[in-house]
């Protein structure tokens, strides 16, 4: 699995791109809320849009079941909407569909950051799980600037993310809430990938460690 890799920068970036799932990932995760905040923003109906938008997510569903690839995600988006049509069923107020995502990037935010005072920033670990010491890269000070640095530019968007929708979800700005969710989505965190690649291009830090089994 890492045979190729000889440095924290190639560690991190082959990481990144399969959690970006490629241009087909990206537009399945953003398909549900598209899907939901058209119908709300035409019909004004919670019930119609949820089911619209678990309907749309299950039919990218189907059609990666056809194609015998990995729905991973599509079931990521339609994990999502169940949630929160769990949370906009309970209070019946449509601004609740996106609750839980506040919810998650402050948690994660927190996280994230908690881990940079730390000084145990969570990429760190994405090293550790392939050199197979969990904690050999904490006594390289180099290791925990840069990897503190790339925590930082994970936290950001969950960062600006809460700042953005908590006014507007507490403001019960529907059409908005699911604006700013797409805007905010995948084209923020790719402007955060793009920083964290321009900084990894310029560090050429060897792995150490065991080698993985």
């Amino acid at each position: 699995m890492t045979d190729n890799v000889a440095t924290v920068e190639q560690l991190i970036r082959s990481q990144l791109a399969k959690a970006l799932g490629g241009p087909r990932g990206v537009i399945e995760s953003a398909v549900p809320t598209i899907v939901f905040t058209l119908s709300w923003v035409i019909g004004h109906d919670l019930r119609t849009s949820l089911i619209s938008s678990i309907g749309a997510a299950l039919l990218l569903l189907v059609a990666r079941a056809i194609q015998r690839s990995s729905p991973q995600f599509v079931i990521t988006a339609l994990f999502g909407i169940a949630i929160a049509a769990v949370f906009a069923t309970r209070s019946g107020e449509a601004k609740d569909v996106f609750l839980p995502g506040i919810l998650y990037n402050g948690g994660y935010a927190v996280a994230l950051v908690v881990s940079i005072v730390v000084g145990w920033p969570i990429v760190g670990f994405l090293v550790g799980s392939v050199t197979g010491d969990p904690t050999a890269w904490h006594t390289d000070k180099a290791m925990v600037r840069l990897c503190s640095r790339l925590t930082w530019l994970l936290a950001l968007p969950c960062i600006f993310r809460v700042i953005v929708q908590y006014p507007l979800w507490a403001g019960d700005h529907v059409a908005l809430l699911g604006t700013s969710k797409i805007v905010l989505g995948w084209p923020l965190q790719l402007a955060g990938l793009a920083a964290m690649a321009y900084l990894l291009s310029r560090n050429k830090t060897p792995i150490t460690g065991p080698t993985p089994t």
